[in-house]
């Protein structure tokens, strides 16, 4: 039977699945594996599993070797490098003029290549800055172009709720968000209050927006008109987590009401349903 576990490289990427061999591995440790782009270090995300789903003719890279102090030595020294590179191409894009939103730089564990991050709302003519770039660090160079909710997840933050964003916590890919999540739990349509740092929709509004259908399911549509024991009543609001529903009387009064209170249904629906 085969074996695998689960690296990751950043704090909220991808787990890739990689080939122990015969190293014990535990949740947690460093380690140097063979990627694409030559050796790299990550952490161990999910602990070696033996496993029967690995398809046929897929070989998976192995894990090179456990980590050491010299390799977290190079990863201080290419953060010190990515520094010096951020400031360098700011002082080049802003000479070159050009209409580029720098966020970050990030160079593979072998120093042989930087990838250079930005943002920007047109293309982008960046020949000019790769050979300034080149010049200066005798490395492969790479220009990527992102998305908005890229640059939040690699920049990380905080958000309205007072927690690191999910994104740059959790979170391995975005997943679709619309204003329907919103509407289906009751919240504020503002945009500056269901919006996250990148000023798209909060990618939370997902988490608990099944739930939310689910639990409105059982309860009467809003504008339904209703029979409950003190009469004739429509119904203006929901309250899913306590599977409570508000309506108003014909008098105008406003109570608040369980489903089983319900007598009947009325055919009759508001006409602003």
């Amino acid at each position: 039977m085969a074996k695998k576990v689960g690296i990751r490289f950043k704090p909220a990427g991808k787990v890739y699945d990689f080939d122990p061999g015969a190293f014990v591995l535990r949740h947690g440790d460093s380690v140097i594996v063979e990627t694409k782009q030559g050796l790299g270090l990550g952490v161990v995300a999910v602990a070696p599993v033996v496993c029967d789903d690995i398809a046929d003719g897929q070989i998976l890279k192995k894990v090179f070797r456990m980590a050491t102090e010299e390799d977290f030595v190079q990863v201080r020294n290419n953060s010190l490098s990515e520094q010096k590179a951020f400031a360098f191409c700011q002082g080049c894009i802003k000479k070159l003029n050009l209409n580029m939103n720098l966020f970050s730089v990030e160079t593979t564990f072998d120093a042989s290549k930087m990838t250079f991050f930005f943002t920007s709302e047109t293309r982008v003519d960046f020949r000019q800055l790769v050979k300034m770039l080149v010049r200066e660090f005798g490395v492969r160079i790479e220009m990527r172009q992102v998305g908005i909710r890229n640059q939040a997840k690699l920049c990380g933050g905080v958000g309205r709720c007072g927690r690191e964003i999910c994104c740059s916590t959790f979170l391995d890919k975005f997943g679709p968000v619309s204003i329907r999540m919103a509407k289906e739990q009751c919240l504020s349509l503002n945009p500056t209050k269901i919006s996250g740092q990148c000023g798209r929709l909060m990618c939370c509004l997902t988490f608990e927006y099944e739930t939310y259908r689910s639990l409105r399911a059982e309860l009467p549509k809003i504008g339904k008109t209703v029979m409950t024991s003190k009469g004739e009543a429509r119904v203006i609001r929901h309250n899913p987590i306590l599977s409570r529903i508000a309506v108003r009387l014909d008098d105008g009064n406003e109570i608040e009401i369980s489903p089983d209170e319900i007598v009947t249904e009325s055919p009759k629906e508001s006409s602003d349903a």
